[in-house]
């Protein structure tokens, strides 16, 4: 029995000892390494940036009451479509008491004016045309009568001005409606009735009653770091695309680039404008975050392979042509690039159209498993 023990404690050292060797001399042997094979390819460049915002109307014009008062009556609401002259609100004014009395006062006045005046005007009438008194007389008569007449309807029109914000003569063209000054969509309306609204002076803006915009004249407005912005001019076209409207991408004209930057997180960003052409289909809404898409530099019909395929020496490029399959041997050789749009490079020279050069290494996938179990 201990010989067979024995025997087999030999047996497993042995089997240790040349599972050692053996994997000594694997590991000893060189490693070959194999590469991914790419071909020189005829294409396009395209380095493009792009530059984050969002898409507002060009103008949008805030509707304001030309008097003072309480909102009596809203007829439009967010959204609505609207010409210039629409009535968007009704203001029921609300009359300061001493001016009230003060126009009361001289109706009042007026009144007795024109009632003394008509009696004078009845009674030189029948005189005039009796001949008891001159042209000249009855015609003072009558223009007395006349101004009195006039007054009496100028002051109880200025008494309903007052306290209403309305007269006979321009009930059509009355400040107590407000209207819209353009043909456009309502943005916005801040008031509800029963809101106290001020007319704009000078010492106050006045209460926003709505904001009107043309929905089909809209800018992209966003910003570009100091990096790329002097490489962009205005006229420049770009490519909208809308977060909201994911499957429909809209193309814009640079129009305008703020001459000043302001700082943002570390960073100088500048504020640049571009009109957007919408399609008649396609309805936009103000304040949708939006992308801008800016070709910088265009080479076309270049040769192109993919810039991993570059290695740098200094300030000199070089990449390794193919001479054999196999075993993969390569040949370094120099050449000069141009543009790049992060993925694809253009080749100047030094390659011709189809060269298969070296690209990525192909990792093992056995190996590489086995040398991540080691690790661990």
């Amino acid at each position: 029995m201990k010989k067979i023990f024995k025997y087999f404690l030999l047996a497993i050292l042995a089997v240790a000892v040349l599972g050692t060797f053996w994997f000594l001399w694997k590991k000893s042997r060189p490693v070959i390494k194999k590469y991914q094979i790419e071909t020189v390819k005829s294409g396009t460049i395209e380095k493009r940036t792009v530059a984050t915002g969002k898409v507002d109307p060009r103008n949008e014009i805030l509707i304001k009451p030309q008097m003072s008062g309480i909102i009596a009556e809203v007829y439009k609401e967010a959204g609505d479509v609207v010409k210039s002259g629409d009535i968007i609100a009704k203001i029921k004014v609300i009359p300061d008491m001493i001016s009230l009395n003060s126009a009361q006062s001289r109706v009042e006045r007026a009144q007795l004016s024109f009632t003394q005046s008509k009696k004078n005007y009845d009674r030189d009438s029948k005189l005039y045309e009796q001949k008891v008194i001159s042209k000249e007389d009855f015609e003072k008569t009558q223009l007395q009568f006349n101004n009195d007449k006039e007054e009496l309807g100028a002051a109880k029109d200025n008494l309903s001005l007052i306290r209403d914000g309305i007269t006979a003569s321009t009930a059509a063209y009355s400040n107590t409606l407000v209207r819209s000054t353009i043909n456009g969509t309502i943005l916005d309306v801040p008031v509800k009735v029963g809101n106290s609204v001020i007319q704009s002076n000078n010492f106050n803006d006045g209460t926003t009653i709505a904001t009107v915009a043309n929905m089909s004249d809209m800018l992209f407005v966003g910003k570009l770091d100091e990096t790329e912005v002097g490489k962009i001019k205005v006229g420049m076209p770009m490519d909208i695309t809308i977060g909201a409207l994911q499957d429909q991408k809209l193309t814009a004209s640079l129009e305008y680039v703020s001459p000043k930057g302001k700082e943002e997180n570390g960073a100088i960003m500048f504020e640049m404008k571009a009109a957007v052409k919408i399609p008649k289909n396609v309805f936009i809404r103000a304040g949708y975050s939006a992308n801008a898409e800016i070709t910088l530099a265009k080479a076309e019909n270049v040769l192109t392979i993919p810039e991993s395929c570059i290695e740098f020496g200094g300030d000199t490029a070089y990449v390794y042509v193919l001479k054999t399959i196999d075993p993969q041997t390569f040949n370094k050789k120099q050449v000069k690039i141009g543009l790049s749009d992060g993925i694809n490079i253009e080749v100047k020279s030094g390659l011709k159209f189809k060269d298969q050069i070296r690209g990525a290494e192909i990792v093992d996938k056995k190996t590489d498993v086995k040398k991540t179990d080691n690790q661990n």
